[in-house]
């Protein structure tokens, strides 16, 4: 049956411009040498009976298949087998073909496409090129997860229980340059776009966390180490309840203060450190994890309304990679940073002039100039002046 839809070319499709157009588009699978798994024709399945109804009902559908078959898990293959990686992609696509054929899905096979076609990537390659001119692309420094096997970067879905998902080996968090896309640059206008969308409530909320648009300010504290300690915060007005700070266990500064010594307690911070590289940053950000850190002994942060000095903290429920790797602790009004506190015995006190959490209320003329901005553009609040013990 399969072979005489083929040969017939039954869902070929034509331009034609006399019918309404239908694009159907799934997401192209990763040409593993396992072959398809379960959750491939579980959602192929759903789409072609939309295109098979909307072929139905008069429309011209476009719906493809192709192959992201780019991957550093078949170089590694490649190299372990000594077979070049052109031959072992080859292979597990035709593989891929054939099991998606027996399954009578109605691709159109003649709009076929490979990500490792020169013919097509030359294209990826001039779209970055577009984004690199406009500075949309740069390198930048962050902390990824490192199979210590397979000798490449993991997705945080990759990373199970602190191993590689497919090698089983340990992974462990390391800082690399790596390539980044400035999306924060369109935050507004992907989150304004999802209005009038035909999305159900719960995928569009999902779209909004990913997105993660947030309005708020930069604040630099000072250090007794005579640094600037920056901070993104959406709540200036709760800065006289900061009692501590706690940064992220890769955070740049923290390298700093222990290559010149300045950390007392250097062992237990490099402990700590090791401890947090084999989390992934899911289980790192969990809500209900258990908290905990290590006080930093030789510096102190300065809070820069009242002058007065706060312990900073490593903890690796702080990412790297969100805001500047750096909080200010707030314990009276933020949860977490009240379980922090309890379970270290960090100092804590009611804020002054701090509003409640759910107030949006925007600081009194008095309260120093802040300028409110995203997290990509925002600007310092206030620049204290850093002072050395």
């Amino acid at each position: 049956m399969a072979e005489g839809v083929e040969d017939e070319k039954t869902f070929h499709v034509e331009i034609d411009h006399k019918k309404p157009k239908f694009y159907a588009l799934v997401e192209f699978p990763y040409p593993s040498g396992a072959g398809l798994h379960v959750g491939h024709p579980r959602s192929y399945t759903a789409l072609d009976v939309v295109s098979r109804k909307r072929r139905q009902n008069g429309y011209n559908v476009l719906y493809p298949m192709g192959w992201d078959a780019f991957g550093l898990p078949t170089e590694n293959f490649a190299m372990k087998n000594h077979i070049h990686p052109a031959i072992v992609t080859k292979k597990n696509v035709d593989h891929f073909r054939e099991q998606l054929k027996a399954l009578g899905f109605s691709f159109d096979w003649d709009r076929e496409i490979n990500t490792t076609d020169p013919e097509y990537y030359k294209w990826t390659q001039w779209i970055f090129i577009q984004l690199f001119k406009k500075g949309l692309a740069y390198k930048k420094e962050m902390n990824v997860n490192w199979c210590t096997s397979c000798k490449c970067v993991l997705a945080n879905e990759e990373v199970v229980n602190g191993v590689c998902e497919r090698c089983g080996s340990e992974v462990v968090h390391r800082v690399k340059s790596q390539w980044m896309l400035k999306i924060t640059a369109y935050a507004d206008k992907l989150i304004d776009g999802l209005d009038g969308l035909d999305y159900i409530e719960r995928v569009a909320t999902q779209q909004k966390n990913w997105i993660g648009r947030s309005h708020g300010a930069e604040v630099n504290f000072g250090t007794t180490a005579g640094d600037t300690l920056t901070v993104y915060t959406t709540r200036c007005d709760t800065l006289f309840g900061a009692t501590y700070m706690v940064i992220s266990p890769e955070h740049a500064m923290l390298k700093e203060w222990l290559e010149k010594g300045i950390i007392k307690n250097a062992d237990a911070v490099k402990a700590y450190q090791a401890e947090a590289a084999r989390k992934s940053d899911f289980e790192r950000s969990e809500l209900n994890k258990e908290k905990t850190g290590v006080q930093l002994e030789g510096v102190m942060g300065i809070n820069p309304v009242n002058d007065k000095e706060i312990p900073i903290f490593i903890s690796d429920y702080v990412l790297a990679t969100y805001g500047t790797g750096a909080i200010m602790a707030v314990p009276a009004h933020d949860t977490r940073d009240w379980e922090f506190a309890k379970s270290l015995a960090c100092p804590s006190s009611r804020s002054s002039r701090a509003t409640p959490p759910t107030s949006t209320r925007l600081p009194s003329p008095t309260w120093p100039p802040v300028r409110w901005s995203t997290p990509a553009s925002s600007t310092a609040c206030l620049s204290p002046t850093p002072r050395k013990r």
